[in-house]
C-alpha cells in the first residue's frame, strides 16, 4: 500500500513543477503586452499553436508586423487649402514609436503622390461632389520617415488622377524602397525580412486594380506568389462604407450601386490559396478580426491618418494600430491593438479610453463567435484555451 504522506523528494518536485508552469504562463502573457508595459531589457516570448500543446517561441523566431488602415495626408485638389499647415510633418508623430518598432510596417495609401495633374474624367462624373486625393510627391518621404515599408495601392482612390497619378505614386515609392502593389500594372511585391522572403499583393473592386471580385484569379495570384516566398501578406479594400456596414455579413456587399465584394469569402479564399495574413480596409471604420486556419484576418482597420475629405466623426474617427506577431510558418502568435483616434484638426493621437479596442472586441464576438481569439480590455489578442 503506498505511503499516504508526501515524501520530501515529492514535495520539492511538485514545487519545482509548479514554478516552471508559473514562469511559462508569465512568458506567454508578457509576449503580447504593449512595449510600454514591459521592461526594456525583457525578451518577450509568444505562444504557437502548432499542436494542441502550447510551446514558447523565442523572439527571433517571429516576424512583427505593424498594420494600419487608410492613410490620406491631405489633398492638393482642387487647391492647397486642404493640405495640413505643417506640410504633414507631424502627421504620425504620436504613433511613431509603434510604427517604427516592427519588422514590417503596412498601410493603405488612399490617393496618389502627384504634384500637378488633371483628375480622371470618369471620377469627376461619379458624384455630385468629387472626393479626389492628390498628395504632394514630397509626402512620400513622410511615409518613409514614419517607418512604412509596405503600401497597398489597391483601392478606389489610386486612379483619381489617371495613369499619371498611378505612375508617379509607384515611381516615388520605389525610389524610397517602399514595397507597393495592388495595381494591374504592379500586382505583387516581394521583400526580405530577416531571413524570410515575404510576398505581398492587394485587391479591390475598382478599375486598374487587382479584382477583389474574381476569387479564382485572386487564388491563382496568391498561390503563385506563395511558391516564390515563405510568407504572403494579402491586403484588400472592400465592403460597404459607413456605420451601417460595421458588421461582416458573410455575403456580397454593395455601396451606392457598386459591388464591393464578399470580404469574408475573399479572406478565406486568400488563406486557402496560401495567404498567411489578410489585412482589410475600405469601410472607413473598424471591423472584426478573425483567426482562420491559424492565420490572422483584420476585416477593416478604418481611417488611420486621414487629414481632410474623410469623415472622422464618431466611430469613423477610431482606428487600431495592430502590432501583429506571426511565426516563420505564417501562423498567428499574438497581437496587440494600439487604440488611436482622429479629431480634426488635431489629427491622430493615442486614445487612452481604448474605444476602438472595445468595438473590435464586441464586433469579433458578435461576427465570429467560433473564432478562438481572446481580446483583452487593454487590446492584447491571444489564442483562447
Amino acid at each position: 500500500m503506498p505511503d499516504p504522506f508526501v515524501t520530501t523528494e515529492g514535495f520539492f518536485f511538485a514545487m519545482y513543477r509548479n514554478l516552471l508552469l508559473y514562469l511559462f504562463i508569465l512568458l506567454i502573457i508578457a509576449g503580447c503586452m504593449p512595449a510600454d508595459n514591459r521592461s526594456a531589457n525583457h525578451q518577450s516570448t509568444l505562444p504557437e499553436q502548432d499542436t494542441s500543446e502550447q510551446v514558447v517561441i523565442p523572439p527571433g523566431d517571429t516576424i512583427s508586423i505593424a498594420a494600419v488602415g487608410d492613410i490620406m495626408l491631405g489633398t492638393s485638389y482642387p487647391d492647397r487649402s486642404t493640405l495640413p499647415r505643417d506640410s504633414g510633418k507631424n502627421s504620425f508623430k504620436p504613433v511613431l514609436a509603434h510604427l517604427q518598432d516592427a519588422d514590417i510596417t503596412f498601410g493603405n495609401l488612399e490617393g496618389v503622390l502627384l504634384d500637378t495633374g488633371a483628375a480622371a474624367d470618369f471620377k469627376l462624373h461619379q458624384r455630385s461632389k468629387a472626393y479626389l486625393f492628390r498628395m504632394p510627391e514630397s509626402y512620400g518621404g513622410l511615409l518613409k520617415e514614419a517607418g512604412f515599408d509596405l503600401i497597398s495601392l489597391g483601392n478606389n482612390h489610386s486612379n483619381d488622377f489617371g495613369p499619371a497619378g498611378r505612375k508617379s505614386t509607384m515611381r516615388i515609392l520605389d525610389s524610397l524602397q517602399i514595397a507597393n502593389a495592388g495595381l494591374r500594372s504592379k500586382p505583387t511585391a516581394i521583400l526580405k525580412v530577416k531571413d524570410i522572403t515575404v510576398g505581398f499583393c492587394a485587391f479591390s473592386p475598382n478599375s486598374q486594380t487587382l479584382s477583389l471580385l474574381d476569387l479564382p484569379n485572386a487564388a491563382k495570384i496568391i498561390s503563385e506568389l506563395k511558391q516564390q516566398t515563405d510568407i504572403v501578406i494579402v491586403s484588400f479594400h472592400g465592403g460597404g462604407e459607413g456605420t451601417e456596414f460595421e458588421h461582416v455579413t458573410r455575403k456580397n456587399e454593395s455601396y451606392k450601386g457598386e459591388n464591393r465584394g464578399d470580404v469574408y469569402a475573399f479572406a478565406h479564399n486568400a488563406i486557402d490559396a496560401g495567404a498567411d495574413v489578410v489585412l482589410g480596409h475600405g469601410p472607413h471604420l473598424t471591423r472584426a478580426v478573425e483567426l482562420y486556419n491559424k492565420r490572422f484576418i483584420a476585416y477593416s482597420m478604418g481611417n488611420f491618418c486621414t487629414y481632410r475629405g474623410v469623415n472622422t466623426t464618431g466611430l469613423c474617427g477610431l482606428a487600431p494600430l495592430l502590432k501583429l506577431k506571426i511565426n516563420k510558418k505564417g501562423e498567428f502568435a499574438c497581437a496587440q491593438i494600439i487604440a488611436t483616434r482622429q479629431i480634426y484638426p488635431k489629427g491622430i493621437h493615442i486614445d487612452t479610453a481604448n474605444r476602438v479596442i472595445k468595438r473590435i472586441k464586441a464586433l469579433s464576438a458578435s461576427d465570429f463567435p467560433e473564432s478562438n481569439l481572446n481580446i483583452s480590455n487593454n487590446g492584447a489578442i491571444t489564442l483562447s484555451r
